[in-house]
């Protein structure tokens, strides 16, 4: 089997939250504003139970071409389940948690310019 790039995860993982009607999926592309990951993607679901529908989904797709998440968290608590593929990260929210801490107002250009600027002013000792 071929190892699965980072782009084909991203597009089993949107695709599969698009088919389980998940709102405003936004694929974030963190790789120049980051090492942890080239991908975010940041989708809404419309209640507690829809957000783990939503995470099962994906896993779903992806235990099927053999690929299982390196981590979980939240699935317990349901308003924001974060599923890790390495280089993809799927973060799945209820919209008043999503709107509260507003991934992608933090995960864009401005971030990278702040990040950059911090390099830039870093010394090796």
């Amino acid at each position: 089997m071929t190892e699965l790039q980072p782009d084909d995860i991203r597009q089993l993982a949107a695709t599969a939250l698009d088919e389980a009607r998940a709102q405003d999926i936004r694929e974030l592309d963190i790789r120049n504003l980051t090492d942890i990951a080239d991908w975010m993607i940041v989708a809404s679901g419309t209640s507690s139970r829809h957000v783990l529908a939503l995470s099962e989904a994906v896993r779903e797709v992806t235990r099927g071409v053999g690929l299982r998440p390196l981590g979980t968290e939240g699935e317990s608590e349901s308003d924001w389940v974060l599923l890790d593929y390495g280089d993809v990260i799927v973060q799945l929210m209820l919209p008043t948690t999503r709107a509260f801490y507003d991934l992608e107002g933090l995960w864009n250009d401005r971030l990278g310019e702040k990040l950059k600027s911090a390099r830039e002013g870093q010394t090796d000792p």
